[in-house]
């Protein structure tokens, strides 16, 4: 499973909006153990449901969804995501001869969704292979566009489908922003929390880079910057995605590589910014801790998470590499009255 994380880490999708709704289908295949088809539903990057190709029911994870939503509701979206799980069979192996590739783990995604702000909307889809785009659709002019070549016979085919493309863009300017609104009202006492992040710096051991962790905050936005001399440092300075915690709050990190910070300690120090917190919290390098056989330990990463479905939900959050936004596709056939997830399009051939 953690395979699957590792090739999809990228660029962390930061969100302007107040509120933002995405869903996050992935098909694998080869020799991984991982189901072969998962979705997972995040509002505001915290899990609301997760559907696998191993239990074939779609379920929801959290308190408020389980209470709001009855039966009807989670059988609809189970009875779709099974079609959608035999749609992306048949989309990786398409990907696959594309690529002319037959051997080795391979992945196909795709993402949609909306965001919500006070004064704005923004919604997108994308699908991706292997960790990297691979066709995208613009509503405003109603174009795919290939981002590889091996995509331009999808992109062919589906700019002349007019009148689906329509029905799309109406889609996600109407009636995703009015499933957004129905879970936040859901889940509102807890979407709407503002939660203050523990910071710690780490280090495996004296030679090792410096690793300046956040960790239980919420919501997932969050500022983190390595300072020299009070201004923002950047050289040698990696910036880690922010990721989910068991208990829905969010961890991210950002890494001092070089070791200059040992010859001037008191010029080194991270600085983070969140909206839980009163004010800036500073965290110098003369805190650092060891995290190995300490019990000051911080599960980083995949160490804090539990089971394929939070996986699954961190899968969502990375996305592939190159991406800065989502996406949702639908056809007119869906049951979208009572289900939330209607059955993506097909990358025919």
């Amino acid at each position: 499973m953690r395979s699957v994380v590792l090739l999809l880490l990228g660029v962390h999708l930061a969100y302007a909006g107040t509120h933002s709704l995405k869903y996050v289908y992935t098909a694998v295949s080869g020799d991984i153990d991982f189901p072969e088809f998962t979705a997972v539903g995040l509002v505001d990057d915290v899990q609301i449901d997760y559907f696998d190709s191993n239990t074939m029911k779609d379920e929801p994870k959290t308190e408020w969804m389980r209470q709001s939503e009855g039966a009807d509701y989670w059988d609809s979206q189970t009875q779709t995501l099974i079609g959608t799980h035999q749609s992306f069979k048949n989309n990786i192996q398409v990907a696959k001869e594309r690529f002319n590739q037959s051997k080795g783990v391979h992945t196909f995604q795709f993402m949609y969704g909306c965001e919500l702000d006070d004064d704005s909307t923004r919604v997108h889809w994308q699908y991706g292979y292997d960790g990297e785009d691979f066709i995208s659709f613009d509503k405003d002019t109603l174009i795919w566009t290939a981002a590889k070549p091996q995509a331009f016979i999808t992109k062919t085919k589906w700019d002349e489908d007019k009148a689906n493309n329509k029905y799309q863009k109406s889609y996600l300017e109407t009636e995703c922003i009015e499933w957004l609104k129905k879970y936040v009202g859901y889940g509102k006492d807890t979407l709407e929390r503002k939660d203050a992040p523990k910071v710690f710096l780490l280090q495996k051991d004296p030679s090792s880079p410096v690793l300046c962790q956040a960790t239980g905050f919420y919501p997932s936005n969050i500022m983190m910057t390595w300072q020299k001399n009070e201004e923002d440092h950047y050289e040698d300075v990696a910036v880690g995605t922010t990721l989910p915690n068991i208990d829905g709050t969010f961890q991210k990190t950002i890494t001092l590589k070089h070791e200059d910070w040992k010859n001037d300690k008191e010029a080194y120090r991270c600085v983070v910014q969140h909206v839980g917190a009163a004010k800036d919290i500073i965290v110098t390098v003369h805190d650092i801790r060891s995290n190995t056989g300490s019990d000051y330990t911080i599960a980083i990463v995949v160490g804090c998470l539990v089971g394929v479905a939070v996986l699954a939900a961190i899968v969502g959050l990375v996305f592939w590499k190159k991406s800065n936004g989502y996406g949702r596709t639908s056809t007119k056939d869906s049951d979208s009255e009572n289900s939330a997830q209607p059955l993506p399009q097909l990358t025919t051939k």
